[in-house]
């Protein structure tokens, strides 16, 4: 035992560095509290005990945070304190403690005393500390993310994109034979025309909506801004091997936005990864800028007639969301129907949901259908059908009169049947066509 004079001094000048001061015979475990603690006092430790390993390990138990408990009985292991401050002389260690529901983040420090026969556990409250850290690190991310993303869209930036390529540099330098990855360069169309007769708060709409159109085409890839009207898709797992399905399909989309002036026009090439070929990830941009530069001259062209490749022609897969609105609306027209056949179309999908009598009269495979528009064609009486496509491309334009669009339409035996649809066309914010449906009556055959 050590004199008070001793214990009062050895305390006062602990008791400014910690919370909790524990002196043990590091032989016996015989342990004295130098500097009681609150954040101890629910556990009712005795100012002196016999064994303090055991003590410490019991209490580690009931008052150690579960994800910690394990580092915890680690630490007040005996063998274990002996062996590593035999070799250090001291140590620390962070771990948590869970008092009366609450979180308390504490540092543990164990030093051995110059006599070699005693060990001073210490622990101290690093709350503050933490919160501090955790303070700091929030801070930084901010920074971070301003320093990388782009504020107009929210996609990455062009010094993400950057540090992308620095990072594929080096793995291309190193022969990495895992590297296996794709570039698709976008350019969105006419930015200047819509920021000089429509203001600038509308081409960055536009911005907005192509880097959308973008990131649902590519929803599982990485996307970055890397200019006023560039983007850039970086390619991996499963959505590099279907590469040239999703870049066809961004085309297609493309090409319907500006057919029907009712979204984006996204101008879009590829390139893919060569190892033996390419030197630097810089390889690999260019020839996807050469290849969207390309497409470009296509769509300023109004992509003319056996241009566009639809030898792999693939379905725009419309968004979930998209289709959940699409039920909506047709559940709601099916409510106020009254009788006749029901349709609904999403134009920018060009994707149908069709009532499930007319499925079955007219011998269709689903309720849900792509192109629908076309494939109704070959049923509408050759007689009819430039009327039919005449009026309904008015009505479309905003310029037909539903009451002129009769018909006759072929049932699976043959026989033909007149139709009178009562169609409407419903538009977006902007005045574009966005749905087409209405309630098809059925007359005599």
């Amino acid at each position: 035992m050590i004199d008070q004079t001793a214990f009062n001094l050895i305390a006062e000048t602990l008791a400014a560095h910690y919370d909790s001061v524990f002196y043990v015979d590091a032989e016996t475990g015989h342990y004295t509290v130098f500097v009681p603690t609150h954040m101890l006092e629910g556990l009712h430790i005795p100012e002196e005990g016999d064994d303090f390993f055991a003590m410490a390990m019991a209490n580690a138990n009931s008052c150690v945070h579960p994800d910690d408990l394990d580092l915890a009985l680690l630490i007040h292991d005996k063998k274990t304190i002996l062996d590593t401050l035999s070799k250090n002389g001291s140590y620390s260690v962070a771990c948590r403690l869970l008092m009366d529901g609450k979180i308390i983040h504490i540092r543990h420090v164990d030093m051995l005393c110059k006599d070699k026969k005693h060990i001073l556990f210490c622990m101290e409250n690093i709350d503050d500390e933490v919160r501090e850290k955790e303070a700091q690190q929030k801070k930084l991310q901010s920074v971070e993310r301003m320093v990388t993303l782009d504020e107009l869209t929210g996609m990455k930036n062009n010094n993400a994109f950057t540090e992308l390529n620095q990072s594929l540099d080096n793995r291309i330098r190193m022969a990495d034979p895992g590297l296996r990855f794709g570039i698709i360069m976008c350019d969105v169309n006419d930015m200047k025309h819509y920021n000089e007769s429509r203001g600038h708060s509308f081409g960055d709409e536009m911005l907005r909506r192509a880097c959308h159109m973008i990131c649902e085409n590519f929803p599982h890839s990485q996307v970055y801004r890397v200019g006023g009207d560039e983007f850039a898709v970086y390619l991996t797992g499963e959505e590099y091997e279907i590469r040239e399905e999703l870049l066809e399909n961004l085309r297609r989309e493309s090409y319907a936005n500006g057919r029907s002036r009712s979204g984006p026009v996204i101008a879009a090439g590829i390139s893919a990864y060569e190892a033996k070929a390419d030197a630097k990830f810089s390889d690999v941009v260019k020839r996807a800028d050469l290849d969207m530069y390309e497409n470009k001259k296509l769509v300023k062209s109004g992509f003319p007639a056996g241009r566009v490749d639809t030898a792999r022609r693939v379905e725009i897969p419309i968004p979930d969301g998209r289709k959940r609105k699409l039920d909506g609306m047709f559940g709601a027209l099916l409510t106020i129907a009254g009788g006749g056949y029901v349709f609904l179309n999403d134009l920018r999908y060009d994707f149908s949901r069709w009532s499930s009598m007319l499925v079955e009269d007219y011998g269709f495979e689903s309720e849900y259908m792509y192109h629908v528009g076309k494939m109704w064609q070959e049923y509408v009486h050759p007689d009819d059908l430039d009327k039919y496509n005449e009026i309904v491309d008015s009505l479309i334009s905003g310029k037909g009169d539903p009451e002129k669009l009769k018909y006759r339409a072929r049932r699976p035996d043959g026989t033909y049947v007149e139709l009178q649809p009562r169609a409407f066309v419903l538009c977006d914010n902007e005045g574009h066509p966005e749905y087409y449906g209405g309630i098809i009556l059925q007359g005599e055959k």
